[in-house]
């Protein structure tokens, strides 16, 4: 018997789950012609990401199943207004006319629906669930795939299995398993070239930000200007959490897109049976793609410190000097004065 999904999934322990879900039989639905449909997944993930309060920090897809790294953000929903959590439900489910093609959103049935504290209480539960997440992303494009493909029936292999992610070293460790998915089965040849990756989209946000690119691959900018906001404006969770009060969380503090690159090419390098990997004088992912990696060894030893810095990078603020534990000196100690009875023991 399946265990119910509220006893697999628990906010307070963590919010950070591995969720992967495999096409029916294991049949490559999404490849083999239909490599469309990876499109219409990362495009959906993207839209969902927008209207939960669920973040995604890394996802893969492949030809026949997905890889996707979540984050719950509950309290996010909970300083939603109800008009607010309404209409996010009803751009999830909108009014359909008699033809079944979805209406435009009514403010006037947002507002209504607001009314109802009880019904918002669940929308906005359902809003931060992870089990909900899934169903509206995989349900879709199930039926649209079948409409495709003129038939019935599962198109996913039941229900996702989801990890729970307990402690930042397994959180970086999965978000490098995640992006090298498709080059560990040997569909790129390169970690970077794998599409439908967050790898992939993370560099391709890069380079719109710095449209100076290498002519070799085309998958990246030269130069990083400032490598502490090149996530700015990215839909995807950032790899560096600042900690700023009402920003977005990321993956670990001062964890760059220069420590992710470099965590990954240092796992392409690894033997696994049965999996692809970089030879060892293989040139690093840098090189590929262009960039100046000379400093990023420093960032990546710098973030495995017991206490590691806020921000890594080549603009780091100048700290101001250390005061001495006594800038004055310490006063004669006195003569103990009477004990007194209120001063307790």
């Amino acid at each position: 018997m399946a265990t119910p999904r509220s006893r697999l999934v628990d906010e307070s322990v963590t919010p950070w789950y591995h969720c992967i879900s495999r096409c029916v039989r294991r049949a490559r639905l999404c490849g083999e012609g239909a490599g469309h449909r990876k499109v219409w997944i990362v495009e959906r993930l993207r839209e969902l990401v927008g209207l939960f309060a669920v973040d995604c920090g890394g996802f893969a897809v492949m030809d026949n199943h997905l890889h996707l790294l979540l984050r719950l953000d509950s309290p996010r929903a909970s300083a939603w207004s109800p008009e607010e959590v309404m209409r996010r439900w009803l751009t999830l489910f909108p009014i359909r006319d008699a033809g079944g093609r979805p209406l435009p959103l009514s403010e006037d049935r947002a507002l209504t629906l607001a009314a109802d504290s009880a019904w918002v209480a669940t929308v906005r539960r359902r809003l931060a669930d992870l089990g909900w997440f899934m169903k509206c992303l995989k349900e879709p494009l199930a039926r649209r795939a079948n409409r495709e493909d003129g038939c019935t029936g599962a198109f996913w292999e039941g229900r996702f299995r989801s990890a729970a992610v307990r402690d930042q070293e397994a959180l970086l460790a999965v978000a490098v398993y995640i992006d090298l998915n498709p080059f560990a089965a040997g569909v790129a040849a390169t970690p970077e070239q794998a599409e439908h990756t967050s790898l992939r989209a993370r560099l391709d946000h890069d380079h719109a930000r710095s449209p100076v690119a290498t002519e070799a691959t085309g998958a990246g900018p030269s130069t990083v200007p400032d490598d502490r906001r090149h996530e700015d404006g990215q839909w995807l969770s950032p790899t560096d959490d600042r900690g700023e009060p009402g920003g977005r969380y990321g993956l670990a503090p001062g964890y760059t897109l220069a420590c992710h690159l470099h965590l990954v090419d240092i796992a392409a390098r690894v033997d696994r049976p049965g999996k692809a990997s970089l030879p060892q004088e293989a040139t690093s992912i840098f090189v590929r793609l262009g960039l100046d990696g000379s400093h990023w060894r420093d960032m990546l030893e710098a973030l495995s410190r017991p206490r590691p810095p806020a921000r890594l990078g080549r603009e780091q603020p100048a700290r101001p000097p250390r005061r001495p534990a006594f800038a004055t000196p310490r006063p004669a100690p006195s003569a103990p004065g009477p004990m007194s009875l209120a001063a307790g023991p």
